[in-house]
């Protein structure tokens, strides 16, 4: 049920975006630099690309620059995670050596109370 819902809702973006790219084709004239600038210079970089190219691309750009700017937010907290489960890894290494070398119980009792669960 989900998974038709879902490509119900790809098809209807996907729908929309083809309307915004039939509707947006003519091209334009996209410049590196201002012309006073670019005759200075003696260089003039410029494409003629139709404006759907660029409205998409320019999401692309913001999604991706967005992504990248997360992922540098949140390396403090990778970090955070890596130190701890180290630091349970290690524990953990040295509780069950601790166990090893008290594994032998003085009382019955307390051996079956110890006894790992079977699973």
């Amino acid at each position: 049920m989900f998974r038709y819902l879902r490509y119900l809702i790809l098809a209807a973006v996907g729908l929309a975006l083809l309307i915004v790219a039939l509707a947006n084709r003519t091209p334009v004239l996209l410049k590196a630099m201002p012309d006073d600038f670019a005759a200075f210079l003696g260089v003039s970089w410029q494409i003629e690309l139709p404006v759907f190219v660029l409205l998409f691309s320019g999401i692309v750009i913001g999604v991706l620059v967005g992504f990248l700017w997360e992922w540098a937010r949140e390396h403090k907290h990778r970090a955070t995670a890596s130190t701890k489960t180290r630091e349970v890894s290690r524990l953990e290494r040295e509780l069950a050596t601790m166990r090893d070398a008290t594994s032998v119980p003085q009382d019955d009792v307390i051996a079956l109370l110890d006894r790992p669960k079977a699973k």
